[in-house]
């Protein structure tokens, strides 16, 4: 287990100056680099750093700091919980504009390829025995504007259940969940199509001091895929703490005709946390894509858009 680091530069700072101007010139100019990451959660306690535990965001910038020789603050488009996985994670680090340069060294790769290479060789010593449970898929230059938290315009997850135990495949049962009564999927449908839109979810989330619950849920749907497992799709603007998990729970609840296909939305219009709140297991959730504007111009304006909401929230 790998301890974390600190201290480091203030969340969202990426280890430079606020005030530092991205492709510009002189002492404090810097470069934003965004990178794709995958990961398996099972070696992490969650994606954000905890003190003295193995997470995502501390074995990055740990890897990071092996590299620039400095403490490094990433920004990441959404935290995962502890064993939840990762196919699609996005993360920036500004990096001085000498930094970037620098990586290539007396290679002839462009800095970017420098740079996915060098980070599979740290990694490889940060994690020792956990190898390749966290793999830098891509480093690019983003077009200007780009945050990996503030421009996202949403996140999808994906959950696999195995609700027949001809279907439990001990090589899977690290990304699925072995339930153990056979499921209804168009009753899941019927309750789950009763969210969607911009809601109040505080009967399904954790809610965190000073932060609001209101969500956008734009897909929530189950099939029962080609294998006899049943997927579940979910994907918001932004979700708040637990808050697929405690979707999935529930909608498993109606799917084993526990509870009423109406249930679920009776919950959300009453607000209400109780002992039936149920978080589903952790380890079969898989965040697979984030979303973003197609032009810098969109990704400046949605960051914009998104920042406001915060200041307006932590005001309110």
């Amino acid at each position: 287990m790998t301890a974390e680091k600190a201290p480091v530069p203030e969340p969202g700072s990426g280890g430079l100056p606020a005030s530092a101007g991205q492709g510009g010139h002189g002492e404090d100019a810097r470069v934003r680099v965004r990178l794709d990451l995958a990961y398996d959660g099972g070696p992490f306690s969650g994606w954000a750093v905890q003190p003295g535990l193995r997470t995502g965001q501390g074995t990055l910038e740990e890897a990071l700091a092996l590299i620039l020789r400095r403490p490094v603050r990433v920004v990441v488009a959404g935290r995962t919980d502890a064993g939840v996985h990762a196919r699609g994670q996005v993360v920036h680090v500004d990096l001085a504009e000498g930094e970037w340069q620098q990586l290539v060294g007396r290679s002839a790769d462009a800095p970017e390829a420098v740079l996915v290479r060098r980070l599979r060789g740290a990694l490889s010593r940060v994690l020792g025995e956990a190898t390749g449970a966290l793999e830098v898929r891509s480093a690019v230059v983003p077009p200007a504007g780009f945050d990996a938290r503030f421009s996202a315009l949403w996140r999808r997850y994906s959950y696999r259940i195995a609700d027949r135990p001809e279907h439990w495949d001990p090589l899977l049962r690290g990304i699925t969940l072995w339930h153990k009564a056979p499921l209804d999927v168009g009753r899941m449908n019927g309750a789950a199509a009763q969210l969607l839109g911009l809601r109040d979810f505080l009967a399904f989330c954790k809610p965190r001091e000073g932060s609001t619950t209101v969500r956008e849920l734009q897909e929530f749907s189950f099939e029962r895929t080609h294998d006899g497992v049943v997927l579940a799709h979910v994907r918001a603007d932004a979700f708040c703490h637990n808050m697929v998990r405690a979707l999935v729970g529930s909608a498993l609840r109606v799917g084993e005709g526990l509870e009423r296909t109406e249930w679920l939305h009776e919950r959300m219009l009453a607000r209400v946390r109780d002992a039936k709140t149920r978080l589903a297991p952790a380890h079969p959730l898989v965040l697979e894509e984030v979303g973003y504007p197609a032009t810098a111009e969109g990704l400046a304006a949605r960051a914009e858009q998104t920042r406001a909401l915060r200041d307006a929230i932590d005001a309110g």
